[in-house]
């Protein structure tokens, strides 16, 4: 009696659904078009879709097992809706973790996987009838992207320190204990590690430099102008 109860049950589509699922695309659309004027891999239609796809399972785990709302007695089923939400957030993760690019010591779109990250919970939020709350988060993920980039800039420009690998190639008959020494002589730098190799027969100096990557570049760029040196790079 219960299953036929079940299966004649139908989930009609009413207004509130839509109210839902507009209000999180328009909201992640919001972020969306931030990360799309700054030039983002994630940009305006994937905040939506990110958004828009968290709302549905939003409304399905709110709406969609309405069904399934008996007296423990009446029935064996059990469900338990707030696992929607937890699976939205370990599935938001692979996509978080698609969009950073990492080159080095270099991590790139870490912002843009934390703002789709962000955006699902908004969508969400609007899914289980929430978009109060979605739209305070809205506000808030924008204000911290758009009204801290200066801040952003001032602390990078005034404390950032960065760490830099350094590889100098020496010219033949060059003692590399004299460059070395020379490593030594950067104001506002620090050496972290230093080595001396051997590579297609030329010596090798390779180390890490900490700094602000402003005084990093002045530093390195002196150090390329050397007559001993044949040339510099960084990673």
């Amino acid at each position: 009696m219960v299953v036929a109860d079940i299966h004649s049950t139908t989930f009609a589509l009413d207004g509130d659904v839509v109210v839902r699922l507009l209000c999180a695309a328009v909201l992640g659309g919001l972020v969306g078009v931030e990360r799309e004027a700054s030039d983002q891999v994630a940009g305006l239609r994937t905040h939506i879709a990110v958004a828009l796809g968290a709302a549905l399972f939003g409304v399905i785990s709110t709406l969609g097992f309405t069904e399934f709302d008996r007296v423990r007695a009446a029935t064996v089923l059990q469900v338990d809706v707030g696992r929607t939400a937890s699976n939205v957030v370990v599935g938001i993760g692979f996509l978080g973790a698609g969009v950073i690019i990492r080159s080095g010591n270099h991590i790139r779109n870490l912002t843009t996987a934390a703002s789709l990250w962000a955006v699902a919970a908004i969508g969400l939020a609007c899914g289980v009838g929430d978009p109060t709350t979605a739209a305070v988060g809205t506000l808030v993920l924008l204000g911290s992207l758009v009204l801290l980039r200066p801040v952003r800039r001032l602390i990078r420009r005034r404390w950032v320190q960065a760490t830099t690998v350094v590889r100098v190639e020496l010219r033949q008959g060059v003692d590399p204990e004299a460059v070395a020494r020379r490593f030594e002589d950067g104001d506002g730098i620090t050496i972290v590690h230093l080595k001396v190799h051997k590579h297609g027969g030329q010596m090798v100096l390779e180390s890490e430099v900490v700094g602000h990557p402003t005084t990093v570049r002045h530093w390195v760029t002196r150090l390329a102008t050397a007559d001993d040196v044949e040339s510099v790079s960084e990673d």
